[in-house]
């Protein structure tokens, strides 16, 4: 009687969910939870609510969740649930299974495979066993074998025997499967089943006793061993299934690569990147478990990499504006003091065994460098730095478009550029830290008024304010001209003076000494005054100690830590050679071929190397793909805080 009341619930239950068309959004409610809830994949939970932007959910909101269309269309392609009296059996995981794998091939709706394996999402290791329809796995299992169902598991494990256990032996616990166990007493999963026959096809048993003690425990060539790393479990043995570390790492150089940077969403990363979803995920299964900092993403497959033609030397052409041939001065100064920082660099890494050819280019000015193309052979370069400009930065990737040579820009940065996968851009834009302002600021938000201090063009204080007024709610925020502007809130209950937020949108030093000045006299007037910058101005430094009543947080590029003991070592070698410091453009100069030439291999390939981040002397270099198959763009500052 209460096996038939227990069997009419569960179908009432799943009569009532096929029935429902919404879903109204609670706490904790995120899209892919109500896409898997309802066996939707999230880019159709958003089809069918176009009115939800960037997967922002309000809790309230009513969400259609099914429509006829939809309904009819996956009968055609999704095994329905089997019915009550239907036989199950299980498969066992194998490396590289995956929940989505698991769907398509067994044609069963994750939604259904989920009611049969409640606990798949914590359980998703090699060698766990996974209830399908029998019927499913002998259909679509090919060579894979169906393992009958475990049959009433024991709910607890009698502690008494315990003591009964020999050595060699062990008692099966309530959550082990055979991964666990194998990497317990390291032997492989073939050991196990040959210690206990019978044991892969009957399954493990909660409280059963089984044999651990190897074969042989002077014979180890046979056994597997598990590897770890942070997103995958991987098997390594020394028969077909072998997959090393190194064949991971190059399947995974196959394709753009992201790494997670803390505030990322899923919804911003698809957008970034100009893919679905539900595209995302099937790349990266693991995402089913939540978005981290510092996951690497599979994004999309890369275009055909670049082939290094030099023999065992790289070959490397530098174009610098020097202005010889036409006779001009106005850049020459810039491009000396940036030939001295890459020699710098180049002698380093030469010293250091790495085979360079080096040729230097005068590119003249954006009029005559086409001229200075021909001086280039596009069949014998691995490696173009330069030019500086746009314009002749695109002259440079047309003429050398068939061969997909690695171009470095070291100042040019336009989303006209964003297009070509062989372009590397140095200079990060003002929008990467604006963006960053918006974050800190809105982790210190508390209903505070917020003064930006603009420059005369108003374009980053405009795009902060934007993006403020987009995350915050309800924010107070006002773009002043001068700091002198930048007033304490009054309180309206008492009447006393309140704190405010403070933006510095400017690089220029003197309304950035302004700032500091004003924000000081403010903090000293009232607590809990919060100061934020855009960029790094000298007067920081000189007021450290007055600033850090108003918490400061600054981005800084460009600049040196010259405590730091790499630091301290490239400036002595560069005021032996030139007998004085690197002036601006010498230190870009040395960080830019510096960080070039050591991702560099001998097979010239750049490209697996760019998601190294790396701090050179004075610049941050961490790159993303600007999109799928776009130029990879430098995303990298440091964030200076000031705490007392």
């Amino acid at each position: 009687m209460i096996k038939r009341f227990f069997i009419l619930s569960s179908l009432c239950m799943v009569l009532g969910v096929s029935a429902q068309k919404s879903h109204t959004v609670v706490k904790g409610d995120t899209p892919y939870n109500i896409a898997k809830k309802y066996g939707l994949s999230v880019d159709e939970l958003l089809k069918l609510n176009p009115s939800v932007k960037d997967g922002k959910l309000a809790i309230g909101d009513v969400l259609t969740v099914k429509n006829d269309k939809a309904a009819s269309s996956s009968k055609a392609n999704v095994a329905t649930k089997p019915a009550g009296n239907a036989q199950l059996g299980k498969i066992v995981l194998q490396p590289k299974q995956t929940i989505y794998g698991i769907t398509k091939q067994y044609r069963i709706s994750e939604t259904d495979l989920r009611k049969l394996n409640p606990e798949l999402d914590s359980h998703m290791k090699i060698g766990d066993e996974v209830t399908l329809p029998l019927e499913s796995i002998k259909k679509y299992g090919e060579s894979q074998p169906a393992v009958a169902p475990t049959v009433k598991p024991v709910e607890k494990v009698v502690e008494s025997l315990a003591e009964t256990v020999t050595e060699g032996e062990y008692i099966i616990q309530q959550k082990d499967n055979y991964y666990r166990i194998s990497k317990q007493f390291n032997i492989s999963k073939e050991e196990l089943f040959a210690l206990n026959p019978g044991l892969e096809e009957k399954g493990l048993k909660p409280g059963e006793k089984i044999s651990v003690k190897k074969l042989n425990a002077g014979n180890d060539s046979g056994a597997a061993v598990f590897e770890e790393t942070p997103n995958s479990k991987t098997k390594v043995d020394s028969g077909n299934e072998r997959s090393s570390a190194n064949t991971t790492s190059s399947v995974a150089d196959d394709y753009v690569t992201y790494t997670v940077q803390q505030g990322d969403t899923v919804f911003s990363i698809v957008n970034k990147f100009g893919i679905s979803i539900d595209e995302l995920i099937a790349l990266n299964p693991e995402l089913s478990r939540g978005l981290k900092a510092g996951m690497v993403l599979k994004i999309k497959k890369m275009d055909p990499a670049y082939v290094k033609k030099n023999g065992d030397a790289l070959s490397v052409v530098m174009m610098l504006p020097f202005g010889y041939s036409t006779g001009e001065t106005q850049y020459r100064t810039m491009a000396l003091d940036f030939l001295t920082g890459a020699k710098l660099a180049i002698e380093r890494n030469a010293r250091n065994g790495q085979k360079l050819d080096v040729k230097i280019v005068d590119s003249g000015n954006e009029a005559s460098f086409r001229n200075s193309l021909t001086q280039i052979n596009p069949d014998n370069t691995d490696l173009i730095i330069g030019p500086f400009f746009k314009s002749n930065v695109v002259d440079v990737l047309d003429f050398t478009k068939n061969q997909k040579i690695p171009i470095v820009a070291p100042f040019a940065n336009s989303p006209e550029l964003y297009n070509y996968s062989n372009l590397i851009i140095v200079e990060t834009n003002d929008q990467t830290y604006a963006d960053k302002i918006v974050e800190e600021v809105k982790a210190a938000y508390s209903d505070q008024k917020i003064y930006i201090v603009a420059d005369a063009k108003k374009e980053n204080a405009n795009y902060i304010k934007a993006g403020l007024e987009k995350t915050l709610k309800n924010p107070n925020v006002t773009i002043v001209n001068s700091a002198a502007d930048v007033q304490l809130d009054q309180n309206m209950m008492t009447g006393q003076s309140a704190p405010v937020i403070a933006i510095l949108a400017s690089d220029n030093d003197a309304i950035g000494e302004a700032f500091a000045n004003r924000i000081i006299a403010l903090a000293k007037e009232v607590q809990g005054v919060k100061a934020f910058s855009m960029h790094y101005v000298p007067a920081f430094e000189k007021k450290v100690d007055d600033l850090v009543l108003a918490n400061l947080v600054y981005l800084m590029d460009r600049t040196i830590n010259t405590e730091g003991s790499f630091e301290k070592e490239i400036l002595a070698a560069y005021k032996s050679k030139y007998c004085k410091t690197p002036p601006r453009y010498a230190i870009i100069g040395f960080d830019v071929v510096n960080d070039m030439l050591t991702r560099e291999n001998k097979k010239g390939e750049i490209f697996k190397q760019m998601n190294k981040v790396q701090t050179q002397l004075a610049t941050k270099f961490e790159f993303v793909k600007s999109k799928a198959n776009g130029a990879y763009v430098n995303t990298g500052y440091r964030v200076i805080r000031l705490v007392p």
